[in-house]
């Protein structure tokens, strides 16, 4: 088993658009040929579309795009510039002569930074398609964690930036990978570990928090601006009930590396899509999902940048060791 690039893993394509003053943006993943999908939504706030679709005894098999964004239900609106896109390339599901593109969609909460009146329109939702065509590996303040933080049991002032990541892995010919904008109200840890990688801090003595132990302090959590967003991407040869389930191992790497996760306030939604001839197990397309989606995780937060007056883990370490 190896690390590639996201962008090695066949028949899918990955584009970002942002609104940098506004502080939000979008990821989409395409899928020209149409993914055989599946989907795994927790926590109590999620923002969505064409989730119930998903579900295996419903009748489209296969979906040609996952929109992730930023704006809240707001954003819901960026998914009609991916429809027209793939309908000018007459890409979708054929009904005799008319073709309907099958978009899929998850949004997360970043109202509260940059402008507030600020979301990914149609307009952005077709320049990230158009970005797709490059097929670059972008992570940090792009896309749909444009405007991510994590750590926000006692509001901004405590929070950290954090952004999109990514991740793949290699299994033989098996290639299995993740992408997510994490934008949590709990704090991202370095897998099965206690070791903090960004979330709720102290800005007078730059020491970190434990969101957990602070909630139960207060007895009550206060936010409601949250959710982690993902979509998981594989060549193995599955079908929509079987990526149901990938879907619903891989939130197992959220659980892994967030604290909380999947809070009333959170919105949590994993996609997974399969594209591809290589013979495979669901087991084994779920357990690299879970190490690929970890790792993302790790990447959304290390390689985010300090913006819209948020620290990021790079900045915050730098100011550890001046200490």
């Amino acid at each position: 088993m190896r690390e590639i690039k996201i962008n090695e893993i066949e028949n899918f394509r990955i584009g970002n658009a942002q609104d940098l003053d506004g502080a939000t943006g979008c990821t989409v993943i395409l899928c020209e040929k149409g993914a055989s999908a599946g989907v795994d939504v927790r926590g109590g706030g999620p923002a969505t579309r064409e989730t119930d679709l998903l579900r295996p005894e419903n009748m489209v098999q296969r979906i040609h795009a996952v929109l992730l964004s930023g704006g809240s239900a707001f954003g819901l609106e960026s998914s009609s510039g991916v429809m027209e896109y793939l309908k000018e390339k007459r890409i979708g599901f054929s009904m005799k002569d008319i073709i309907v593109p099958i978009v899929c969609q998850a949004c997360l909460f970043d109202l509260q930074v940059g402008n507030h009146h600020a979301y990914p329109t149609k307009n952005l939702g077709k320049i990230a398609c158009i970005e797709s065509e490059l097929n670059i590996v972008e992570q940090g303040n792009v896309g749909a964690g444009t405007g991510a933080s994590v750590g926000k049991l006692l509001g901004p002032a405590h929070s950290m930036k954090s952004g999109l990541g990514s991740y793949a892995l290699q299994c033989q010919d098996l290639k299995v990978g993740a992408i997510v904008a994490v934008n949590a109200c709990g704090d991202v840890y370095e897998p099965n570990s206690k070791m903090p990688i960004s979330g709720l801090y102290d800005p007078q003595t730059n020491e970190y928090l434990d969101s957990e132990e602070v909630m139960m302090d207060l007895l009550e959590s206060h936010p409601h601006e949250n959710t982690t967003i993902g979509c998981i991407i594989t060549n193995g040869n599955l079908d929509k009930a079987q990526m149901n389930k990938v879907a619903s191992m891989a939130q197992d790497a959220l659980a892994r590396t967030i604290r909380p996760v999947h809070t009333s306030s959170d919105g949590d939604t994993v996609f997974a899509m399969s594209c591809g001839n290589v013979k495979t197990t669901v087991d084994i397309v779920g357990i690299l999902a879970v190490r690929a989606l970890e790792q993302a995780i790790v990447n959304a937060c290390k390689k985010a940048e300090s913006a819209y007056g948020l620290i990021s883990f790079s900045d915050f370490q730098k100011k550890k060791e001046i200490k």
